[in-house]
Formats: structure tokens, sequence, C-alpha cells
């Protein structure tokens, strides 16, 4: 796939996220019918903090040279009350104003510039191309895992 679809994919996660959550109640949101899997809302809100925490890192990538890219625990975090709230909107919020900028930021970034990399605590040396193509894995992944959840709960009814 290439990067002008790659940067396609991070414009549409979020108008595809909200689509899929549109009218959810507190109670789907926060169903979790999937033994070790995280209720929509953790999935919802993750996406929010992955995706600050990658655009921070490829904004460093671009600006220093190898600078180190903090690993986090994702389950600690998605755990945390503002991870697992009901209340999902200011992460839609985040996301979208996110993804707009992180689309300006791809598509301004020069020849040059995609194999410009950051030393990850976890996975080593990882460049701006890199972690473009994860990124827009990464949510069409939990759109996936959100749309598991909803047909889980859908079929405990």
């Amino acid at each position: 796939m290439n990067k002008h679809e790659l940067i396609d994919k991070i414009r549409r996660l979020p108008d595809q996220l909200e689509e899929l959550v549109a009218g959810l109640t507190a109670a789907q949101l926060t169903a979790r019918p999937l033994a070790g899997e995280w209720s929509i809302a953790q999935n919802v809100h993750h996406l929010a903090d992955s995706h600050l925490n990658s655009y921070i890192r490829c904004k460093l990538t671009l600006t220093e040279h190898e600078p180190p890219l903090k690993p986090y625990d994702q389950n600690v975090w998605a755990g945390q009350p503002d991870g697992c709230s009901a209340d999902i909107t200011a992460s839609l919020a985040l996301l979208r104003g996110l993804h707009g900028r992180w689309v300006i930021f791809w598509g301004n970034l020069k020849d040059g510039d995609w194999d410009r990399a950051g030393i990850h605590g976890e996975r080593g040396r990882v460049t701006l191309a890199d972690q473009l193509r994860y990124y827009a894995a990464h949510g069409e992944g939990h759109l996936a895992q959100i749309q598991q959840v909803l047909d889980a709960d859908r079929d405990e009814r």
C-alpha cells in the first residue's frame, strides 16, 4: 500500500470510529462480553492515547536525531478512570483534531524524511514510514475489535 493510501486511512479513522459507536449506550460502551478483550470505550480511549503518543513520537523523530521513543503499558493506561469511562466524547474529539494534524504532518514530509528514525524501547529503530504503516493498520485493527465486541454483546442479548 502506498503512502497516500495509508494517509487516507489515518484521515478516515475518526469518521469510521464515530459511525461505529454512534448511539451506543453507556452499558454497551463499557460491556466486556469477550473474555480478555477491552470494552468499546477502552478501545476508543486507547486509540486517542496511542495515536497521541505516536504523533509526539513522529514529531520528535522528524526534529531530533534518533530520539528515544518511550513505550508505555497500554493495559495499565486502559484501566485508568479516563481510559475506561463510558464518556468517549473527549477521546473522539481528540482523535478528530489529532488526525487532522497528523494528515498535515504526513502530507508535508519530504522524501528523505520517511527514513528518519527514533529508537523505541521495545521495537528498536522505527522510521516515520514504519510509524505510518503501523498506525494506519492499528486504527483498522481497533475498528475490527470494536465490531467484534458489538457482535458479541448483541449475541448475548
